[in-house]
């Protein structure tokens, strides 16, 4: 069967993109949860580690990749996404966090994410500034990278504490034919 590409979009570009990056995040704290029971850790050290002392412990890692994903699908939908008050301490808070991300992220109206392509879009940078991009690029620019390092920084603390996790982990069900 010949391939045939759908045309490329904002919502294209930033909701399937979000979806995964959830379920993998997701995934991870699963994964997590698991190596602690299984080792005896207890969780609190677990979601409080860090890869280095400046660095923002898992749990926060995991807060700021659902604080990007809702907020930055949220500006570009022109909605003001929910608020989450960052109260999570357990394996468990985080996934319900996660799905609450992952159940805001499904309401939200593809073509209003589309039309925000030259749109301005205004965002707090830290708890002191503002910053101002069009759609497209806050979208690829901040939105996206930073979505990626922090669920890459995760990913490296739970590596770094001995987790059998690896790149198809990381991935997570991208959506790629074999062939």
């Amino acid at each position: 069967m010949p391939f045939s590409p759908m045309p490329f979009s904002m919502s294209r570009a930033s909701l399937p993109v979000f979806a995964v990056v959830l379920d993998v995040a997701g995934h991870l704290l699963a994964k997590a949860e698991a190596y602690a029971t299984e080792k005896k850790i207890d969780p609190a050290v677990l979601l409080a580690w860090r890869l280095a002392p400046d660095m923002f412990p898992l749990l926060r890692q995991f807060q700021i990749v659902t604080d990007l994903t809702k907020n930055g699908a949220g500006r570009l939908a022109g909605v003001t996404p929910p608020r989450f008050e960052d109260t999570e301490k357990t394996f468990a808070d985080m996934k319900a966090r996660l799905d609450r991300t992952a159940a805001f992220i499904k309401t939200l109206d593809a073509a209003a994410i589309d039309a925000a392509i030259d749109t301005p879009v205004t965002f707090p940078i830290g708890p002191d500034h503002k910053g101002r991009m069009i759609g497209a690029d806050y979208l690829n620019h901040f939105v996206l990278p930073n979505v990626y390092f922090h669920l890459t920084v995760a990913y490296a603390i739970l590596r770094s504490l001995g987790l059998d996790i690896g790149k198809l982990d990381y991935l997570g069900n991208i959506p790629i034919t074999r062939t």
